[in-house]
């Protein structure tokens, strides 16, 4: 892997370490709210163990991003930058809110993309 490749899967990594913080250890605060576009803290309180399930899926999504760098495994960070494009997609479809794709899908295609053709 080259410093581009490697610089792109340490982004989708660090930006799935900071969801997972997210939904696992401040899901009913102020600013996981906003980020998650929860409207009532009713209803964060409610959703609670939902994120923090999320949040270990999440988990596991950086610990493959982490193993493929450590291992230098080209088609393990395609599958795991792939998984994080394809929840990209499907979030941004299903809860409407269209800036999954800049903070998962894009990241995670461009480190695809630098994987298959650099």
């Amino acid at each position: 892997m080259n410093t581009i490749q490697i610089i792109l899967i340490s982004l989708v990594a660090i930006i799935h370490i900071y969801i997972v913080y997210l939904e696992m250890v401040v899901w009913t605060s102020e600013k996981a709210m906003k980020a998650f576009a929860i409207k009532t803290k009713e209803f964060a309180e409610e959703t609670k163990g939902m994120a923090a399930n999320q949040g270990l899926y999440n988990g596991f999504i950086v610990a493959g991003l982490i193993w493929s760098l450590i291992a230098v495994k080209v088609d393990v960070a395609i599958f795991f930058l792939s998984c994080v494009a394809i929840a990209g997609l499907y979030g941004a479809y299903s809860i409407k809110i269209i800036r999954i794709l800049y903070i998962q899908t894009i990241p995670a295609t461009l480190g695809i993309i630098s994987l298959l053709i650099l």
